[in-house]
């Protein structure tokens, strides 16, 4: 993606931060015919110094459950519009709209699999995740017929991407006042997204 220098990132703590806030991501691959395909998943993520794992699953139908090798990741970040109204110099520099966002793009390999068992684990730990991020309690149970019969609708993937690339665009083109400005009217926001945004923009200032 075009990431000017301002704007990108290479501390991977910023990547664990993106996944852990929304870990529902875009994964594109390219077909047989050469035409782009996209599927929205939510994966679990751990990382080790630099080596990033992605693992998630795909419903069997899914044409992408059928490809292996290179792909392209997008992990989504907060993003909201800026107002030129809110920048000090507004009128001296003729400031323009722009939007302000987080994104991470990993690029790699995609091995998909579909050994039972390493589904079954796949699926607990998916299960695992979510569920407690809502506070409930459902769990996959291997040991039940009705419950492993289901994985049979599916196929998981392993993602360890050779690069990633992290953009944070975030003002910091701009003079120091306009960031301050841009993150105070962006933390008054009623979405959690611009909140979000000068959490981030507060961050790089401090």
């Amino acid at each position: 993606m075009y990431t000017p220098r301002a704007f990108a990132e290479t501390d991977l703590a910023h990547l664990d931060a993106l996944v852990a806030a929304d870990p529902f991501v875009t994964l594109v691959t390219t077909g047989a015919d050469g035409a782009p395909f996209a599927s929205h998943l939510p994966v679990l993520y751990r990382r080790d110094g630099g080596h990033v794992l992605v693992e998630g699953h795909w419903a069997k139908p899914n044409p992408q459950a059928q490809h292996s090798g290179p792909a392209l990741m997008i992990v989504h970040g907060p993003h909201a519009y800026v107002s030129p109204s809110w920048y000090p110099d507004k009128e001296a520099a003729a400031r323009v709209p722009t939007w302000n966002y987080a994104v991470a793009h990993l690029s790699g390999t995609l091995h998909p699999f579909a050994d039972e068992d390493a589904l079954a684990d796949l699926v607990s730990r998916l299960s695992d995740r979510f569920e407690a991020s809502v506070g409930q309690a459902w769990r996959f149970e291997p040991g039940r017929d009705d419950h492993r019969r289901q994985l049979r609708g599916i196929v998981g993937f392993r993602f360890e991407p050779a690069h990633v690339e992290l953009k944070f665009k975030l003002n910091q083109n701009h003079p120091v006042a306009n960031r301050v400005a841009v993150a105070q009217a962006l933390s008054g926001s009623d979405a959690a997204d611009a909140r979000a945004v000068a959490a981030l923009m507060r961050e790089r200032l401090d």
